[in-house]
């Protein structure tokens, strides 16, 4: 189980250096990473019954996601589009 978990982690982060146009994309990448130390996380912490460290990093990685949410509507209205090359003039 945890090799599946860590399959997920890793096609995450090669797909998130791979595919790197849009800014979205670059997010549900990020977010495919959290789900799967979340999942990881949770499967390690059900066996000692510590759910408030779990409960804890679901509420950090909430927040980390509605930033991510907020910093793309913020680059949307400033440079017009979600395109990586249009933030770094690449």
């Amino acid at each position: 189980m945890n090799l599946f978990f860590m399959y997920i982690y890793f096609m995450s982060l090669i797909s998130m250096t791979l595919v790197r146009k849009h800014v979205l994309l670059c997010l549900m990448m990020l977010e495919f990473m959290v789900i799967s130390l979340l999942l990881l996380i949770y499967y390690f912490f059900f066996m000692t019954h510590l759910f408030y460290i779990y409960i804890f990093l679901m509420c950090l990685f909430v927040c980390e996601g509605v930033l991510g949410l907020s910093c793309l509507v913020y680059f949307i209205r400033f440079f017009g589009n979600n395109y990586l090359n249009s933030m770094f003039m690449w």
